[in-house]
């Protein structure tokens, strides 16, 4: 009976654990528009969602998110996936946030300032999030999508930009 079971024996047991389960998705340029801040806060939104083992597993490279686990954590993997699919399908219609607009419109915090106050840069709302770690708590403007979208479309920041040069004039 020892000599049937032998082949077992022979294998190294942490084999199957060095097997990993790998699934990539790569963020469309409508979602990103163009910026590595956006990429990055859809990556954020993703771990923000995820369990708290999860949230590591998860990894951005340009444009692709990469889930990584090992094998024996197979159930843990397709909830992950699933998690992960569902926030890349909505990152479209996701809200995008003071950093990311500057980043994709390339201007400063003091102009979106300027420009959300004279009513040229349409807000979307509000959002309030705690900071981790703190009591406190900061709300700031978040905008469309769409709206970026279009401002970055019709160069609206180089035009705002001429006509506060003017204005100072």
């Amino acid at each position: 009976m020892e000599a049937l079971n032998h082949h077992l024996c022979d294998m190294p047991k942490r084999e199957k654990d060095e097997i990993e389960l790998i699934r990539t998705w790569t963020l469309p340029a409508t979602v990103t528009m163009g910026s590595a801040v956006r990429a990055k806060g859809v990556l954020q939104e993703i771990q923000a969602r995820l369990p708290a083992i999860s949230k590591k597993s998860i990894s951005l490279e340009g444009v692709d998110l990469t889930l990584a686990m090992t094998a024996n954590d197979k159930t843990a993997f397709n909830a992950a996936a699933a998690i992960v699919a569902k926030v890349v399908a909505e990152a479209g219609a996701m809200p995008v946030i003071p950093r990311e607009i500057e980043d994709i419109l390339t201007i400063k915090t003091s102009e979106r300032h300027r420009w959300l106050a004279d009513g040229r840069l349409p807000s979307a709302g509000t959002r309030t999030v705690r900071l981790n770690g703190r009591a406190r708590q900061i709300t700031f403007h978040v905008f469309d999508p769409k709206v970026v979208e279009d401002l970055l479309d019709r160069g609206a920041a180089e035009e705002w930009r001429v006509e506060d040069a003017e204005a100072k004039a």
